[in-house]
């Protein structure tokens, strides 16, 4: 197992070597794995899981925008393709791959549809960190576990079809089969991860909410927006001074 020193923590890495897609296809084998929500990361990890050969049914509203892509795509209505409810009454692993508004709307008609023994996956951590406000608690006959690549859906996908393979995090939060850390990574390694390093739901959350929503979409931004005004005036001083 790989070894990473991030400034002094050492993390061990899973990589796609050693944790081999056909270890994944042997663990996954009798799992039934449902996406809901074809919006963002829902085509990306669905179709990666398609061509790598699982049993992939995708839950979304009927008719809409995201339904009429993923038709699209090749997923077929009333067999692959299924309204949001049918589709969770179906699947093993329930991947939440809704907006954390779609989450928490759809919320009590998924948890309706969970059965002893079955997995809630997620790509974000959100819904199960700020429960007391979303209301997403997942039962205690379940594993609860996440992989979180380190971008959009259009580079999981990307890097799916460029043979590099994305990273990812990956995290328990609840393992009532025993089974839910290998899961984790054969689902990991499923979707197309390079490589993946353990954390947990809420530092997924906390880095998530800090580093893309704090830095790229906010300080970033505003920094650049200050360059911007800024120069002007300067060069604007320097003409008044000569």
């Amino acid at each position: 197992m790989a070894k990473i020193d991030f400034g002094g923590v050492v993390e061990e890495i899973i990589t796609a070597d050693e944790f081999s897609l056909d270890k994944a296809r042997e663990i996954l084998k009798d799992e039934i794995i449902v996406i809901l929500g074809y919006g963002v990361q829902g085509p990306a990890q669905a179709l990666n899981l398609k061509d790598n050969g699982f049993n992939v049914i995708i839950g979304q509203l009927e008719g809409d925008e995201y339904w009429n892509k993923a038709i699209a795509d090749g997923f077929v209505p009333g067999e692959t393709l299924l309204p949001i409810e049918e589709a969770a009454k179906k699947g093993t692993i329930i991947k939440e791959l809704l907006s954390d508004a779609g989450q928490v709307a759809t919320w009590p008609m998924v948890k309706k549809c969970l059965n002893e023994g079955d997995a809630l996956y997620f790509s974000h951590g959100f819904s199960i960190v700020y429960k007391d406000q979303t209301g997403i608690i997942p039962p205690e006959n379940i594993d609860v576990i996440m992989v979180a690549p380190k971008g959009s859906g259009t580079n999981v996908r990307r890097n799916f079809l460029d043979g590099s393979g994305i990273n990812s995090s990956y995290a328990i939060h609840q393992d009532y089969t025993g089974r839910a850390k290998e899961r984790t990574l054969a689902l990991g390694i499923a979707i197309g991860s390079g490589y993946l390093f353990p954390t947990t739901f809420e530092q997924e959350v906390y880095s998530d909410l800090t580093g893309e929503r704090g830095v790229l979409m906010g300080c970033l931004a505003g920094t650049m927006e200050a360059q911007y005004n800024i120069l002007p005036a300067r060069l604007l001083m320097k003409q008044l001074k000569n």
